[in-house]
Order: structure tokens, then C-alpha cells, then sequence
């Protein structure tokens, strides 16, 4: 197979960052997604109904024109998260879904929750109203070892909360682990899991392995090689609750190559042509568009896109900028270590 027609895919996980930033990255997703659920982890985070408002508005700014692209909003819950701000978001339309960063998960998320009993007012009214609650499942304690958090998160933070709110719609963002494959895989209800792109492709060997390599330092880390195993299993297996979401996360260069670095790899620019590889390696291309343009839609209760993209095969390997200048420094863009050949035709 050498060429592939897909409904134009949806990116259920992305950071656009904010200012010179936003503006920059911005086109490589809305150049080839139609929409996409944007992380409210800025600086300030994007916590409040009005926050979210002027939030979606300058990323429309920044769209380029010519591209249609739908930015799904979320806010960022807090131990104080008014529920009553919450559900005027959701029955507006404005907020598609609420996330959970435990407190010091990853980028900016210090204001997270560090209590679950605290948040348990807005957990129960997002069950209530049906709003998905879309989470980081790491738990952050010092005495866990960074490789083990998500399937401690599982135990015990996760299962605990859907014992209590059965009814509670929960994505677990950005799976890592053949513990929370499994776990998805055997819910009969209100569960599903994002996959990154990056987590089909590196494994921990990535970042350590013939030296210290940043731009593969992801939270949550990249795992060993079985785990990136399950994730390849279970995002071309066709199965609905797994679908892409992608946390392309940009950082500039200085702030990944120091001795404290940022968390996140920047895959807007080639996560297409990096999928059609995994999924052709897999044998799988026929699943591609599951995994991509219609799992992801299904579960947040949305109709799938009806444009189209096409991916050829090339002869030659398609040649990707290796960084991008932005008005704040320059990102270095995700390198497979593979020569990629598919390409999404203008």
C-alpha cells in the first residue's frame, strides 16, 4: 500500500503554550488536524470559565487563516475549582473537558491537586453532568520510583475514584504502560486512554542509552521496551477506548539542553507520517484511521470529521526541518530515528 485517504484526524491531547509561542507552533497542528483538546497548564493555568474564554480567542487569533481548526478548551482543576463555574463551561459549550494534574506531575502543574478528598465536590458535579475528566496518572510521591508512577497512580488514586463515581467519564491521557493498557482494556465502562505518538516509538534507552539525549525526556517518561510494546498493540488493535493524543508539548532548546530540563517532546510538524510507519510496520494501516479521526470523536460524544487527508508512500524519505525558529527561541522537532517516507499531500 502506498497511499491512504483518512477523515482528517483530531489530536485529543496538545500544548500550544501561549504569546510568540502559540503563534509559532500552532500551524503544524491546524495544518493537518481538525481539532484538538488544548492542555490549560499555562502560566497563569487556565482555571476559571473567563480564563478559558480569552484563552480559545487568542489561539484563534493565531490561527493561520486558511486553516480550519476547532481548539476544544479545558480547564484546569484545582482544590478550589468552583463547580457551579464548571458546569456553566460545559453547558456553554466552551469546555470539553476538566483535567487533573496531580501537584507536580509535570510542566507547570504545581497549582494541581494534592488532596483528591478536596476535589471530590467537582469530581462528583463533572459525573453528574457528564463533563469528562481527563487526567495525568502519575502519582508524584518521592518514594515512587518515577517508571513505577502510573501504575501506582492506577492503584491508588484512579481505581479508588471510579469505585466512588462509577458514573465519572475518565481519559487517561498519554498511557506509558502495559499496566494501564490492561487496565482500560478490562473497564466495561467510562474509561478510555490517549497514546502519544513518541510512546509508539522510543523507549527509555532513548534518553539514557550512549548518553543523556533531552529532547526524548517526556513526563511521563518513556518506559521499557515492553511497555512500548502494549501501547503498539493496543493503539492498532482497533479497539475504540484507544485513540491519539499526541502532548506535543514545545519547549526552546535552552530550556531542554541544561542541567534541569524541560519535560516534552514537539511532534506537530510530523506525527502523520510518523504514525502511517508504525501502523505499516504493525501491519495495520486499515486501523490507522480509527486511531487517529474516529475513537477519539466516538468517546468525547463528537461526529467525525467529514474532510479527508490523503498520506503517499514517497520513493524518496520526506525531509522534516530538524528545529523551528519561534519568536521565543528555537524547538527542536521529534526525530523518529528512522527515515520517514509517508507523507500528507498538500
Amino acid at each position: 500500500m502506498t497511499e491512504i485517504t483518512l477523515r482528517r484526524p483530531d489530536d485529543w491531547h496538545l500544548h500550544l503554550r501561549d504569546g510568540e509561542m502559540l503563534k509559532a507552533v500552532l500551524p503544524y497542528t491546524s495544518r493537518h488536524f481538525a481539532r484538538a483538546i488544548i492542555m490549560p497548564n499555562l502560566v497563569p493555568p487556565v482555571v476559571k470559565t473567563a480564563d478559558a474564554r480569552a484563552y480559545r480567542d487568542r489561539i484563534m487569533a493565531a490561527k493561520p487563516e486558511h486553516h480550519h481548526f476547532e481548539p476544544l478548551m479545558t480547564l484546569y482543576l484545582t482544590e478550589g475549582t468552583d463547580p457551579n463555574d464548571l458546569e456553566e463551561a460545559h453547558r456553554t459549550g466552551l469546555v470539553t473537558a476538566a483535567k487533573l494534574y496531580p501537584a507536580g506531575a509535570t510542566t507547570n502543574s504545581h497549582s494541581g491537586v494534592r488532596d483528591m478528598d478536596k476535589a471530590m465536590p467537582v469530581f462528583e458535579r463533572m459525573a453528574k453532568i457528564g463533563l469528562p475528566l481527563c487526567v495525568h496518572g502519575e502519582v508524584t510521591s518521592s518514594d515512587v520510583d518515577i517508571f513505577d508512577r502510573e501504575a501506582v497512580f492506577i492503584e491508588t488514586v484512579l481505581d479508588p475514584l471510579r469505585a466512588r463515581l462509577p458514573e465519572l467519564k475518565v481519559t487517561m491521557e498519554h498511557v506509558t504502560t502495559k499496566d494501564g493498557v490492561d487496565y482500560i482494556a478490562a473497564s466495561k465502562a467510562n474509561l478510555a486512554g490517549s497514546i502519544t505518538t513518541h510512546h509508539l516509538i522510543i523507549n527509555r534507552n532513548a534518553i539514557l542509552a550512549g548518553g543523556i539525549r533531552p529532547h526524548y525526556y517526556c513526563l511521563p517518561v518513556a518506559k521499557r521496551e515492553s511497555h512500548r510494546q502494549a501501547l503498539r498493540k493496543a493503539a492498532t488493535s482497533g479497539d475504540a477506548r484507544f485513540f491519539l493524543g499526541t502532548d506535543s508539548a514545545p519547549h526552546v532548546d535552552p530550556l531542554k539542553e541544561c542541567a534541569c530540563g524541560c519535560a516534552g517532546c514537539f511532534t506537530s510538524i510530523n506525527t502523520m507520517s510518523c504514525l502511517a510507519h508504525v501502523f505499516e510496520q504493525e501491519n495495520a494501516l486499515d486501523r490507522l484511521e480509527a486511531f487517529a479521526s474516529l475513537n477519539g470523536p466516538a468517546w468525547y460524544g463528537l461526529a467525525p470529521n467529514e474532510e479527508r487527508i490523503t498520506m503517499v508512500k514517497r520513493a524518496e524519505k520526506v525531509e522534516f526541518p530538524t528545529r523551528i525558529e519561534t519568536g521565543a527561541g528555537p524547538v527542536t522537532v521529534f526525530d523518529p530515528m528512522f527515515d520517514i517516507y509517508w507523507e500528507v499531500t498538500p
